[in-house]
């Protein structure tokens, strides 16, 4: 297979309908995390792409797709997710290469790219105002409009789900987007393009500018022709984002980072819990925002889940993505030294169990063994800190209000979910735990493409997926028309 199945060049940047060099000539290198191997090379991008792209999503409010009714843009989110179909296996091998991640992991993020455009393709005429009773004399109602040019900033672990969810939207609201992919892995963002190309997305209605955050980035976040940035990525640089989006007075979304628990009470079904409490923190290497990093335990089956966890661990294999094991390698070295910093940090816990990097894996992969550490205190780092990578720890709680304190003892709101039988337990916890999203007796409901998704504190704010998602993308207009 070729590095880009769809023929595009990756070293090129998409502003209007043009694909080209970007406008300094440079190019980056983009390494295969399972080997250490280039990939390719992608564009470098900057400022002046950023300006062209930014300008070229302008020209398209003020054209063609400006103007098509939100019917017809909603038919071609819907080729695109068809489209993406076509497509599922060139794309999930090049999602495995770039990001690192297991081949059926990539498949079912392929197969929620499509969900997500046909999601937007049929919602797009649906956003409707509503009327307000007011004075006699009076009519007064409310329209959604579209913000007009859009910036997308998205990481490098779930480029296509990320892509689905907030540029999907952003289009099926009637915006223009700008896109700037993780300079880690970008390959599936620009591929994603190409498609909506052939599906008939007018010039302008997306670009695609590759680069460095640094740079291509940055010049998004502040760019004064950007009406409304969306960020999901680290809370270091959401802070960043915002405070340049704030320079502009533009609202920003930002789905940051997470520390999310699982409680694990007495009455908890555990046959059916245990493979949610491991594979939430082990999905994609642990590099997923919402992975389940803590997993607390009433103190009278503490031992019980442990030693359960611990035998799934043990036969937890981590290889190269195409060889579709249970887990994949970092998305690069660099992260791996992070991971392995953390795990150092650990020097003082009990490691309960790890999986095993396979014999044949190749010596430059970003490789690290999943762990599972048995812990005792809540404010260890580890039980604190966002590690994204595949590290879990498991902590002891007395009782129903221990466990909220624990849950709620960190920075970070994204997701919760909690095991038990006691209906009234379910309904106390889903109001007292801090997270966006609550899972009860399940974790992550298979990817909840209609789902509200975001978090509170350095999770971030607002809100991805469903409804809310086309909400967050428009602006509300009241209108009050005096006629006697």
């Amino acid at each position: 297979m070729s590095v880009m199945p769809l023929g595009i060049d990756p070293s090129l940047c998409l502003i209007g309908d043009v694909w080209g060099p970007c406008a300094s000539g440079q190019v980056l290198a983009l390494h295969n995390p399972s080997d250490g191997s280039v990939l390719c090379q992608i564009a470098r991008g900057g400022a002046v792409d950023v300006d062209a792209a930014v300008a070229a999503a302008r020209a398209a409010l003020d054209g063609p797709w400006g103007q098509m009714p939100a019917f017809e843009r909603g038919r071609i989110l819907t080729r695109i997710g068809q489209l993406v179909l076509e497509h599922v296996e060139e794309l999930a091998q090049l999602e495995a290469l770039d990001v690192g991640k297991p081949l059926k992991q990539a498949r079912a993020d392929v197969i929620a790219l499509a969900r997500y455009m046909e999601f937007y393709g049929g919602s797009a005429d649906k956003l409707h105002g509503t009327t307000i009773p007011y004075l006699d004399g009076y009519t007064v109602y409310t329209m959604r409009e579209p913000h007009g040019v859009t910036g997308h900033i998205i990481p490098w672990n779930y480029p296509m789900q990320i892509i689905g969810r907030s540029v999907g939207a952003a289009l099926a609201a009637g915006n223009a987007a700008v896109l700037k992919p993780a300079e880690e892995a970008c390959l599936t963002a620009l591929a994603f393009a190409e498609i909506a190309q052939r599906a008939g997305l007018p010039a302008g209605a997306l670009n695609v500018v590759p680069g460095l955050g640094a740079e291509a980035g940055a010049a998004l976040s502040g760019h004064p022709g950007v009406n409304h940035i969306s960020f999901t990525g680290s809370v270091g640089v959401g802070k960043m984002i915002q405070a340049a989006a704030a320079q502009n007075v533009v609202p920003v979304t930002l789905e940051l980072g997470g520390k999310s628990p699982q409680l694990v009470f007495e009455d908890a079904d555990l046959d059916d819990a245990l493979p949610f409490l491991v594979n939430a923190g082990i999905q994609n290497a642990g590099q997923t925002c919402s992975a389940s990093s803590r997993i607390l335990v009433h103190r009278s089956r503490y031992d019980e889940v442990l030693a359960a966890m611990a035998d799934r661990y043990s036969a937890l294999r981590a290889g190269p993505a195409l060889a579709d094991l249970d887990v994949g390698p970092l998305v690069s070295l660099r992260q791996k030294e992070i991971v392995e910093g953390f795990l150092a940090k650990g020097h003082d816990l009990q490691i309960a169990a790890q999986g095993q990097v396979v014999d044949d894996a190749p010596e430059g992969g970003a490789y690290v063994p999943p762990t599972l550490f048995a812990g005792s205190s809540a404010d260890h780092v580890l039980a604190q800190d966002e590690i994204f990578g595949p590290v879990q720890i498991v902590l002891p709680f007395d009782d129903e209000d221990h466990a909220v304190e624990i849950a709620n003892g960190t920075a970070f709101g994204l997701v919760a979910s909690v095991w038990t039988k006691d209906g009234a337990r379910q309904m106390r916890l889903a109001k007292r735990l801090h997270a966006g999203q609550v899972f009860l007796n399940n974790y992550g409901a298979g990817g909840g493409v209609e789902l509200p998704f975001g978090g509170t504190g350095l999770s971030g704010h607002g809100r991805e997926k469903g409804f809310e998602a086309l909400f967050a993308f428009t602006s509300l207009k009241t209108v009050a028309a005096r006629h006697g």
